[in-house]
């Protein structure tokens, strides 16, 4: 483990992008087209630059690194060089930050964090949506069908999931409008059209796949988590009202499509090993194919706030990961089990994250009980659902003993229908 007094970059105690850490995503300034970057304290490395350094001669030809893997819009080609490559090349670059001598210690191989503008960080092929959360799934459950009954017969047999839009996916800072749609209120006769009044969001992590598979091939939940590159923070945004009158027979569509918005820094799956912990007790038996032994979840601290236009932000939600009912290993063991197949890029998300207490539920749709009980913010502010001009913000990071790694963070503003 490479310790954090021999980074010659000054980083905070309480900064998300410590040595140990070392995330990847792509940037871009004014004087620079779209390219790879990892953040370190309070910079960008320009992964272009240190390559020109020649501290990746080690790796591969220079055509091929920098033409299809540095100078890109996506981490795709870099992810798909594999574990093998990207995981010692990660390695390569926490050496070299940690060796005074290193030729990449010079301000130019750097950009301030703050003067970059960060883009989304992989070009989603397909991208997967779990409700694998027992406390949302019971929650939403209690809401609206018999509370006795919350969870379907299905929900602890396999993690229920369904597919989503790619192409409205949005990296972060870029705002989204209203979305417009069919409601019918239970007092109505028929259903109008008009901007959703239940705007919401939903805590949520993604993970991004590192490598492909087959058609026809299934993996195995011993062997998930090898296609896994790393992860981000996930807004899944939905517009209730729109949602409840369309999902009969068919599940979410047009009231959760209209955007997904996530962070821009991948954290590697190595730099959250040290966070691995236990998750909830299946009290139900899976079958044989969706057993997952050992410490398959993780600890990641999970936040989110809203701020009311012209006024301070406000935390509503404090959660946590390790709530995760059904894991990633499971999840991606199940996907595949049909013989489904995995690109690299592929974006699953895990499903709102909710804990069992009121500050923990995942999405305002919990908070507020389908709006019964509106919830005031810092500012004095009523939230039952998001209005116009409301900021959301989502922050993940882990901490344990001296080591902090996160995820930054992923910020959104609902902008009025158009």
């Amino acid at each position: 483990m490479i310790e954090p007094k021999n980074c010659w970059i000054e980083v905070a105690k309480d900064s998300d992008f410590s040595i140990y850490n070392i995330p990847f995503g792509i940037f871009s300034t004014p004087t620079k087209s779209k390219r790879v970057g990892i953040a370190i304290g309070s910079q960008v490395l320009d992964l272009e630059a240190a390559y020109q350094s020649g501290i990746f001669d080690c790796f591969m030809d220079e055509k091929a690194f920098i033409v299809s893997v540095f100078r890109n819009s996506y981490l795709n080609n870099f992810i798909s060089l594999g574990k093998k490559i990207t995981s010692k090349l990660r390695i390569k670059i926490q050496e070299e930050l940690c060796d005074p001598d290193s030729k990449i210690n010079h301000p130019k191989f750097f950009e301030a964090l703050n003067d970059v503008q960060m883009h989304i960080p992989v070009q989603v092929g397909d991208y997967t949506d779990f409700y694998s959360s027992i406390e949302h799934a019971t929650n939403v459950g209690s809401l609206f069908r018999d509370p006795e009954n919350a969870l379907l017969p299905n929900w602890k047999h396999m993690p229920v999931a369904y597919h989503g839009r790619a192409s409205s996916i949005i990296g972060t800072e870029i705002p989204i409008h209203r979305p417009k749609g069919q409601t019918k209120a239970p007092t109505m006769d028929a259903p109008i059209f008009g901007p959703s009044k239940r705007l919401d969001f939903e805590l949520e992590m993604g993970y991004i796949i590192g490598s492909q598979t087959e058609l026809g091939h299934s993996v195995s939940s011993e062997e998930a988590e090898n296609y896994i590159f790393g992860k981000v923070i996930f807004n899944d945004w939905s517009a209730r009202d729109i949602q409840q009158w369309e999902y009969v027979p068919l599940g979410p569509f047009l009231g959760k499509n209209f955007a997904s918005s996530v962070s821009p820094w991948v954290v590697t799956m190595e730099a959250l090993e040290p966070f691995r912990t236990s998750g909830p007790n299946q009290d139900t038996a899976v079958l044989p194919h969706l057993k997952a032994v050992g410490l398959r979840n993780y600890d990641i601290a999970l936040e989110v706030s809203i701020q009311p236009q012209d006024s301070v932000e406000s935390t509503i939600c404090n959660s946590n990961f390790k709530f995760m009912y059904w894991n990633m290993a499971q999840q991606i063991a199940h996907h595949t089990s049909n013989g489904c197949n995995l690109n690299v890029g592929d974006l699953f998300a895990s499903g709102t994250i909710s804990g069992s207490t009121q500050e923990s539920y995942g999405s305002l749709l919990e908070i507020s009980k389908a709006g019964k009980t509106p919830h005031e913010l810092a500012s004095g502010h009523i939230r039952s659902f998001i209005e116009d001009y409301d900021t959301i913000r989502m922050r993940a990071y882990c901490i344990k003993g001296g080591l902090r790694v996160g995820f930054g963070s992923v910020s959104t503003q609902i902008l009025p229908a158009l």
